[in-house]
């Protein structure tokens, strides 16, 4: 009989540890990450930053710990560690960020050689965001303001009398208003800037005798309790930050912040600029910026001349957008371009975040790759616009958050994959195809429920299919697993990382098998594969989700008599797309999913881009909701009502089609909609989670196996 794991029991699942981001200190010795546990309530889950050794020898140690949390970890040149966090203040100076029934995160500084933390800085709304300028400390942060304040007081002033006064109206002047799962306002982020806190530290000792203890213990406590001002850079912005594209960094000397943000257009639109701004006089430029392309992602280089970003030609209907990594040269103070050239202009894969090597020669990027998201580095050659890029990693992972060592020889990040959880790994910052070294993590891996190979197939036009299968252990040919075909979401997106929302292996557990399939308009193959589903949803990433199926059933370890499809946002889409075109499947889980993309369109969150995507004609002909009449599948509909990209209008009306035409005489039908009052586009909180999977089973238990139908305890 198999082993018990962690994905045999939803309390034992929801209580494993969880990694997330990275940071490297400047003399290269110190790695920190941050790692959420569940609370003692079951109901969130709370972070605390852990010191990882970059050389994989001393075992992960814990530098933080509060009931509220702590994240945004960022170094400063000395050497002490600052954080956000909302926890109480020792020393009472966190009074003016918020009371103490409504705390706000403030700024949070760790002094190097141990001790105490300390608030560094405070504001009403809180800070995020925390950047920090390589040479000179200066410290760049967000933080929500209201728009008619003009300092911290007058902002907390006018907090008190909206609370005071009962009112939670927002006026708004622009488009959009909401984004993923909150209101844009009233409150809207600004940065702002403090210089790095000043005196003595731990390292300024030169030796620590039984002599020099007391004095430590005062270096340190005045260290931690040390106080800056920031000060506010920008002003009112509107929206400018309010997205998840909106992105800093800060020139080595702190004499310039350059900033991805909005840029408000004529109807109701907006794009990506990048705008340079003199720290001392707070003005500002847009560097980078036309109504033909978008930039995001700077990042200043060691010696504050160049900057690179990437650049996004903007989509049209009948165009999909394509990313490129871009290098500018700086003028004078950093506010002018005097030189800008396309890095490796023939690399066909969408760069992510572009990270500096120290000695400015070349810069490392992860992007999507054939069902990975490997790092690459770019060799610059100067004056020219080509670069050797080389494929630095040779595994299946997927990686993100990439710091360099000091002297350039090791690169650090976080890696996953479909079969390993977030965890800190070491590569050598050059040579192709390299395994990647395991750090020694906070958290332990967990052992899997079966095994992990792949899938592939030939889609209607030819073009190559490949996708991801998750096993389950004791699937033979004798005994054949049923199989779920999971729709991934974006469309934009590829099934390249691990995933605590869409996990396979809850569904290996519970002895299904999991088709993780990349169809047309997917990620990391390559423009012409996403533009082969541009504008046409309906059309071949359908027929390849088919193909990848007939393959995968192919298999004398899967039972093709026993299969289900599901998906989440477009993958949603697709699910619904699928319940009205085929009766293939036992049954069909759709969540956070478009149903009438007419309605859809005006109701998200980004109207303005979902016109770029489809025009009215296209809408017609893609949209699930004309096909209602073919479904014969039991559905299982799951919603959000917190849900601002989809919102819950998309399920409403497909929960009111559905019970219009398969409702029998006393109301029933095969269907179920599992409805989610306060959770957004994703479902977060732990407590939900295991109500969202136990579902999940329990319908498919029903649907696939013909186990008669129970609702599950926590919903009884």
């Amino acid at each position: 009989m198999t082993e018990p794991t962690p994905f045999h029991d939803l309390d034992a699942y929801i209580a494993l540890p969880r990694l997330g981001g990275l940071a490297l200190s400047p003399d290269g010795l110190r790695l920190v990450t941050a790692m959420s546990v569940l609370d003692p309530k079951r109901t969130t889950y709370v972070t605390s930053l852990w010191e990882i050794d970059p050389r994989g020898v001393r075992p992960a140690t814990r530098l933080t710990r509060s009931a509220k949390g702590e994240n945004g970890a960022a170094f400063l040149p000395d050497g002490s560690l600052l954080f956000v966090s909302a926890r109480p203040d020792p020393a009472g100076s966190a009074g003016s960020a918020g009371s103490q029934d409504e705390p706000t995160a403030a700024l949070w500084r760790l002094p190097a050689g141990g001790g105490e933390a300390g608030v560094v800085a405070t504001r009403p709304g809180g800070v995020s965001g925390v950047v920090v300028a390589e040479g000179s400390g200066t410290i760049v942060v967000s933080s929500e303001t209201l728009p008619g304040s003009t300092d911290a007081e007058d902002d907390q002033r006018r907090r008190a009398a909206r609370k005071d006064n009962k009112i939670s109206a927002i006026l708004h002047e622009t488009y959009p208003i909401r984004f993923w799962d909150h209101d844009l306002g009233p409150a809207l982020p600004r940065l702002m800037i403090a210089e790095a806190p000043t005196g003595e530290t731990w390292s300024d000792i030169e030796s620590v005798g039984e002599s020099d203890i007391a004095r430590a213990g005062a270096v340190v406590s005045s260290v931690a309790s040390e106080t800056v001002e920031l000060r506010d850079l920008t002003g009112h912005l509107g929206t400018a930050l309010s997205t998840d594209e909106a992105s800093w960094a800060i020139s080595p000397d702190g004499r310039t912040v350059y900033a991805a943000w909005s840029v408000v257009e004529a109807g109701g639109s907006d794009r990506l600029a990048i705008v340079a701004i003199d720290v001392a006089s707070g003005h500002r430029v847009e560097l980078l910026s036309d109504a033909e392309h978008e930039y995001l992602m700077p990042a200043v280089s060691p010696d504050g001349a160049r900057l690179a970003y990437v650049v996004m030609t903007r989509s049209t209907v009948s165009q999909p957008p394509d990313m490129q990594l871009a290098v500018a040269e700086l003028g004078a103070g950093g506010l002018s371009i005097a030189d800008v050239r396309i890095i490796a202009a023939g690399w066909d894969r969408w760069p992510g975040q572009p990270v500096w090597t120290p000695d400015g020669t070349a810069l490392v990027v992860a992007a999507d790759s054939d069902g990975c998201a490997p790092l690459f580095r770019f060799d610059l050659e100067s004056g020219t616009e080509t670069s050797t890029v080389t494929r630095l990693t040779g595994d299946h992972g997927a990686y993100t958050s990439i710091c360099i060592d000091p002297a350039g020889a090791w690169i650090y990040a976080m890696r996953s994959a479909i079969d390993a959880p977030s965890a800190p790994v070491r590569i050598a910052a050059a040579g192709a195809g390299q395994q990647p070294a395991m750090l020694r993590s906070p958290s332990p891996v967990p052992a899997l429920p079966g095994s992990l190979t792949e899938v592939s197939a030939v889609a209607v036009d030819g073009t190559p299919l490949r996708a991801w299968l998750v096993l389950p252990d004791g699937a033979t040919e004798s005994s054949p697993a049923p199989l779920l075909l999971w729709i991934h979401g974006g469309p934009l997106g590829s099934w390249n990382a691990w995933s605590w929302r869409w996990n396979p292996w809850l569904m290996a557990a519970s002895g299904y098998a999991v088709l993780l399939p990349d169809p047309a308009i997917s990620t990391g193959y390559g423009l012409d594969f996403v533009a082969r589903g541009w504008g046409a949803w309906g059309a071949a990433p359908y027929t390849d989700l088919m193909a990848v199926t007939d393959a995968a059933e192919q298999r004398a370890d899967i039972d093709a008599t026993r299969t289900a499809a599901m998906g989440g946002s477009f993958g949603g889409y697709m699910a619904n797309w699928v319940a009205g075109h085929t009766d293939r499947f036992k049954g069909i889980v759709t969540h956070a999913s478009l149903w009438a993309l007419d309605q859809f369109g005006p109701t998200t969150d980004g109207y303005h881009y979902w016109r770029r995507e489809m025009s009215p004609e296209m809408m017609l002909a893609n949209s699930p909701h004309h096909f209602v009449d073919r479904i014969t599948t039991p559905m299982l509909v799951v919603h959000g009502d917190r849900d601002y990209r989809v919102p819950i209008g998309e399920a409403l009306r497909l929960w009111a089609e559905l019970a219009e035409r398969h409702g029998g005489d006393d109301g029933t039908m095969p269907h179920k909609f599992l409805y989610f009052p306060d959770e957004n586009h994703w479902v977060l909180s732990p407590q939900h989670a295991k109500v969202w999977y136990s579902t999940v089973l329990a319908f498919l238990d029903t649907t696939i196996n013909g186990v008669p139908w129970a609702v599950p305890d926590a919903l009884r």
